[in-house]
């Protein structure tokens, strides 16, 4: 029996989670604290180091306190973390401005001219494309790619760029100020497209940063997930309220984790995530990219294995858009006395039970009402920045219970959409297993499989199954578990929902007139965010 801790670090907070890893992974406690989320006029994402590292510190503390156990009894710490973000760092790993986070799309000239030149496919320069496919199995086409902010803070920040030590991302900076090492992942390494996945060639690409202008010498070295970086330094120890010597594990993405906490370890076994962000992600053997749809396939937490993934920018973002602006103002979501925003993991139980006792009698389809869930753009199945939500179909009938399901049915539909463009190119499974906090609702679960006409499993606490993969990568990297793919009889399933076809006849109209709403305004979002 060991006691390990996983650092689940989203977007808006982080979730320090206490595990015993014995025949099951048992989570013991759990503290959250959320953090800054800095959006600018100009397109930009950022956040804050400090913030990360006080949340880090606070939980760890408060979790111990809360605990029956004592800092020596824990046998290792590892995280499950947002990607896609840049921290540039100096050679004593302090950060030379804020962090960029994945959302920040302010890089438009850079992909402009980086990508968008000569003969292209999809919008891309031919050449660079497919050297990028052949090399990495993906190319770096959004504007919210690491590539792109690295190229950014080159151009519009150079005294900035000048300080900078090491290229990092979310995890990898706080692993750093836990060990003072700096390393990099695999799957965070993939993540921004110069990292060599051709078999027996792993490793940063010379030739990719050589075309795209990257100085490899900010580039960390590259470890597994389930490599121990160090022990905690003495420092980091005193800070956190742990050992000194403690290990620290490499981890990974939430990308990469949140399958494996799902129990998704075998080929052609599929998840669907909705929490801030969401995804369709499947286990597959090989690398495949749709460069149409916008999915690749990333690096997994298993050696010779990638994630087929398809992702949306905001998820349950729309649902936090919905609380502060749709139920908040008017209809009062303070259930018993309690507000709904005190923690991160209250605004999901409170909300989803208000939407249960109010939303699951509004019929099927919402009237006809239709809502895009665009709300910071859109990455797949198709990249424009610019795209933004919209309630299409409003009528003198339409109410705000209906206005609330119909963003939930939104969610769904793009779901479907992204599920249905993987399928062009693998085998995705049925049953599928449904994540993240928006599975904490039995009535998104049940909208979930009626809209994807497919079983929808949920596992146990599946708002911590990110958390889940990182004690699972500690559990291997101490020997405790054999190996992840044995992670699955750890993981049960507690509920299932079968789809109602009466109810996806509907869904079918309305998905139709779904799928086309994008087309039909391009140019209209274009004309006003631009």
């Amino acid at each position: 029996m060991k006691y390990v801790i996983a650092y689940d670090i989203g977007t808006t907070s982080i979730k320090t989670c206490l595990f015993c890893i014995n025949e099951r992974i048992t989570l013991v406690n759990s503290a959250n604290q959320g953090y800054g989320l800095y959006i600018m006029e100009n397109g930009g994402a950022e956040q804050n180091t400090d913030e990360w590292w006080k949340a880090m510190c606070d939980t760890t503390k408060t979790l111990l306190k809360n605990s029956d156990i004592t800092p020596s009894e824990v046998a290792g710490i590892s995280f499950c973390s947002q990607m896609q973000g840049i921290v540039l760092v100096d050679k004593n790993g302090k950060a030379v401005r804020r962090p960029m986070s994945y959302m920040d799309q302010r890089a438009k000239k850079e992909i402009q001219k980086g990508m968008a030149t000569g003969i292209q496919i999809s919008g891309c320069n031919i050449y660079k494309l497919l050297k990028s496919i052949i090399i990495t199995g993906a190319a770096s086409t959004s504007v919210k790619d690491p590539l792109w902010k690295y190229k950014w803070l080159e151009k519009n920040e150079p005294e900035n760029f000048k300080k900078a030590y090491k290229w990092l991302d979310v995890k990898e900076y706080l692993i750093c100020q836990c060990t003072d090492e700096f390393v990099m992942t695999e799957d965070s390494a993939f993540s921004t497209f110069l990292y060599d996945t051709r078999k027996g060639k792993t490793g940063w690409s010379k030739s990719l940063c050589k075309m795209f202008g990257v100085n490899m010498a900010h580039l960390p070295r590259i470890i597994k997930p389930t490599d121990m970086v160090s022990g905690l330094t003495k420092k980091a120890a005193t800070e956190l309220g742990l050992v000194e010597g403690t290990p620290v594990f490499g981890g990974g993405g939430d990308a990469t984790l949140i399958g494996i906490g799902a129990g998704c370890v075998n080929v052609g076994d599929t998840h669907i995530y909705s929490g801030t962000s969401g995804w369709v992600s499947t286990i597959v053997d090989k690398q495949y990219v749709d460069t149409d749809a916008m999915i690749g396939a990333i690096v997994a937490a298993q050696s010779g294995r990638f994630n087929y993934f398809a992702e949306m920018e905001t998820a349950g973002k729309c649902l936090e858009w919905v609380k502060d602006h749709l139920a908040l103002d008017e209809i009062g979501v303070y259930l018993e006395k309690k507000h709904i925003t005190e923690s991160h993991e209250a605004v999901y139980t409170s909300l989803y039970d208000y939407l249960t006792k109010t939303v699951k009698d509004v019929k099927p389809g919402a009237g006809g009402l239709i809502f895009t869930p665009w709300l910071h753009g859109n990455r797949c199945p198709f990249e424009d920045p610019n795209s933004a939500g919209m309630f299409f179909n409003v009528k003198l009938e339409t109410g705000k219970t209906e206005l609330i399901r119909a963003v939930l049915e939104g969610v769904c539909y793009h779901l479907r959409w992204m599920l249905e463009c993987q399928d062009m190119k693998i085998k995705t499974s049925n049953p599928i297993r449904f994540v993240g906090g928006g599975a904490l609702s039995d009535v998104t679960s049940q909208i979930l499989a009626d809209i994807i006409g497919r079983t929808v499993e949920v596992v146990a606490n599946p708002q911590n199954v990110g958390a889940v993969g990182a004690a699972a990568i500690i559990g291997v990297g101490l020997g405790v578990i054999d190996y992840l793919e044995s992670i699955k009889k750890y993981i049960p399933v507690v509920h299932v929902f079968k789809p109602n076809y009466d109810n996806k006849i509907i869904y079918d109209k309305v998905y139709k007139v779904f799928k086309k709403l994008y087309a039909a305004n391009k140019y209209n979002f274009k004309a006003l965010n631009t």
